[in-house]
């Protein structure tokens, strides 16, 4: 039985609310990574992730230079805990319908990231969705 600690992602990018959306889209890219946490001094503000920026930015048409990510992130930060077991993980994102969710320790530490396709690719290597989240991004 796999726990969250043993398929999240432990790397964890924060960058500040201040941070423009075409900044935080070239850090994803240069880290290979599809998400931030964002920060609001030493508070947690959210999860950003590159396709709230398609989604809530390119799509209105939003200046990246000039839009914050403060100002599209998603604020309801949902955690599991790194103990839990992968199950529960995907079961908690059934529910909310999210492909990712923050990891902490018992002390409410921030530790990690669990996605979707970090379960996939540790559950079941062979699947469409590990082979997908585990190829090289395009261009």
């Amino acid at each position: 039985m796999f726990r969250v600690s043993d398929v999240m992602t432990k790397q964890v990018v924060y960058l500040p609310a201040e941070t423009t959306l075409d900044e935080a889209a070239r850090v994803m890219k240069e880290a290979d990574i599809g998400d931030v946490v964002v920060t609001d001094g030493a508070t947690l503000a959210g999860l950003l992730t590159d396709r709230d920026i398609v989604v809530r930015a390119v799509a209105e048409r939003s200046d990246p230079a000039a839009t914050t990510i403060g100002s599209i992130v998603t604020r309801e930060v949902v955690m599991i805990e790194q103990h839990c077991t992968a199950a529960e993980a995907a079961a908690l994102m059934r529910e909310r319908n999210i492909r990712r969710v923050l990891v902490c320790d018992s002390d409410r530490k921030l530790v990690g990231i669990v996605s979707l396709g970090d379960m996939a690719r540790q559950l079941d290597p062979n699947s469409a969705l590990a082979e997908i989240s585990e190829a090289a991004p395009n261009g």
